[in-house]
């Protein structure tokens, strides 16, 4: 399966999907003005990719989003919802959750994560601004 990469634009992130490595990165900050068009092919792409591709396989998934509106925020839980679910099925999928220290909305959000899908291996990762 080929990787996936969108460079990051003013108003969307960067997404580097590194299938061969089983590691998919996301950076930047999200509030494209269609978000259902930008974040369709992106699922699209990582469903793909859950399928066959990732028997047992661990995961590493790397958020870095310092900003993200509330239809990103839907965009995202259908991601990680569907790494959730291969995640119930035995593939190890470890979150790694980067966010500004005097970042109270993105870390908190980084919380609900970890509530929400409680079979993702959740690591908060607090940096230095």
């Amino acid at each position: 399966m080929e990787n996936f990469f969108i460079a990051a634009s003013a108003s969307s992130p960067e997404v580097d999907f590194r299938f061969d490595e089983h590691r998919l990165s996301l950076k930047g900050e999200s509030y494209p003005e269609n978000a259902a068009a930008f974040w369709g092919g992106i699922i699209a792409a990582l469903r793909d990719y859950l399928g066959p591709h990732t028997s047992g396989t661990a995961i590493t998934v790397n958020v870095a989003l310092a900003y993200f509106n509330s239809s990103s925020t839907k965009m995202l839980f259908t991601l990680f919802d569907a790494l959730n679910e291969k995640a119930k099925s035995g593939t190890p999928v470890i979150l790694n959750w980067y966010h500004d220290e005097e970042d109270d909305t993105i870390f908190e959000f980084g919380q609900e994560l970890c509530e929400d899908f409680s079979d993702l291996t959740f690591n908060d990762h607090a940096v230095k601004g």
